[in-house]
């Protein structure tokens, strides 16, 4: 077992055969762009990899990272650090397994997909990780937006298991999108066709450009309306001009940008990144506000992509409420932690207990507002 602080003298493709081929946020191109690109030591990210070798060859890893506070996971723990806070304790830093400011599911416990042992490899990451904990004295260890099964392996060794909800669009496979609307009820179906309509009178356009498609001036733009977005909500952009410019040569076409044009010019943009059969919307900023431009570039755009492309599902960001009305239904994420004190650790699990109790009563409760005519059910 070893430790690495960044994947700079790991070769890209050794790294990827653990699962950043299929997944573009765990591919090394995604990664050592946030860590070169002045990403995350400025907003409290430290990565320290732990990677597991036998004679010479990676057999499995975790991406992992010290943080000097919560920012850019999405699965609050702000309530637990002031507790720990209030009691003399220190909660930060802490460990993270995840992928900084990015609330996707993935894994998190990579495994060379001919290791003759995964199992024992699987454990073998998660000891090592609580251990690495125990030495440095840390607060906690989270693994953030983990699947299902992982999260379960992860709940074996003791850790509390912690269920959140997003709103996730499923491929049942469409011809196109009018197909995909004729599944909705008469007045939802109305609703869509009159936003999408609205944004066509207004002048604009939208359009659909790969990574290996865009040049300097694009991006930069881009970027300019990530900013904005920020500077609007009172948030702090963290990716910078270079990590934009990186992976839009890095990743080619698994970085899928949809820009929109009025009178020439570039007004819009929402940045999404394509799985082998998922395709993730991350980014959004604009010049100027349209009416239901947003919907049109972060969602509708996405689900014809993923139509036309033939992925299977789209999962377009955390939160919001207003993407059930236009095809997306509540879908759970999980995620699982280990707490270094005792104590603390049985009122949390008390917690996360009550916690997704009340998220599993709050999903279905969300699943009322669904716009199809038949109910559809995501894949967990």
């Amino acid at each position: 077992m070893s430790i690495h602080e960044g994947l700079g003298t790991i070769e890209p493709h050794i790294w990827d055969s653990l699962g950043g081929s299929r997944d573009p946020f765990l591919s090394h191109a995604f990664l050592h762009a946030l860590e070169t690109t002045e990403c995350l030591q400025p907003y409290g990210w430290y990565p320290y990899h732990i990677l597991v070798h036998e004679e010479g060859r990676l057999l499995a890893a975790t991406p992992l990272y010290a943080k000097s506070n919560s920012y850019g996971e999405f699965v609050f723990d702000w309530a637990w650090a002031d507790a720990y806070e209030r009691q003399g304790l220190t909660y930060y830093p802490k460990l993270v397994s995840g992928i900084p400011y990015t609330p996707a599911t993935g894994a998190r416990l990579l495994i060379a997909p001919d290791a003759s042992e995964p199992e024992e490899l699987t454990n073998i990451l998660i000891q090592q990780t609580i251990d690495f904990a125990h030495q440095n004295k840390l607060s906690s260890v989270h693994w953030l937006f983990t699947y299902k099964s992982e999260n379960d392996k992860l709940c074996n060794h003791g850790l509390m298991r912690r269920l959140g909800c997003q709103y996730h669009w499923e491929n049942h496979g469409y011809r196109d999108f009018d197909e995909f609307l004729s599944t909705f009820s008469s007045r939802k179906r109305k609703n869509v066709k009159r936003e999408r309509r609205r944004v066509t009178e207004q002048g604009i356009s939208l359009h659909v450009l790969h990574g290996n498609e865009l040049n300097e001036e694009i991006i930069e733009t881009f970027h300019g309306f990530y900013l904005n977005t920020f500077e609007r909500h009172w948030g702090i952009p963290t990716l910078s001009l270079a990590f934009f410019q990186q992976i839009a040569r890095r990743l080619g076409d698994r970085f899928v940008l949809v820009m929109a044009k009025k009178n020439g010019d570039w007004i819009a943009g929402a940045a999404n990144f394509r799985g082998i059969d998922t395709l993730y919307g991350r980014y959004w900023g604009c010049k100027e506000s349209m009416e239901n431009l947003h919907f049109e570039a972060c969602y509708y755009a996405g689900i014809e992509y993923c139509i036309e492309q033939g992925l299977k599902r789209f999962e377009p960001g955390a939160q919001g409420e207003h993407k059930i009305p236009r095809g997306f239904l509540p879908t759970p994420t999980w995620s699982a932690h280990w707490i270094a004190d005792p104590e603390f650790r049985r009122h949390l699990q008390r917690f996360c207990h009550q916690e997704e109790m009340a998220m599993e009563q709050e999903c279905q409760a969300l699943m009322a507002l669904s716009p199809y005519r038949e109910q559809q059910e995501p894949t967990p």
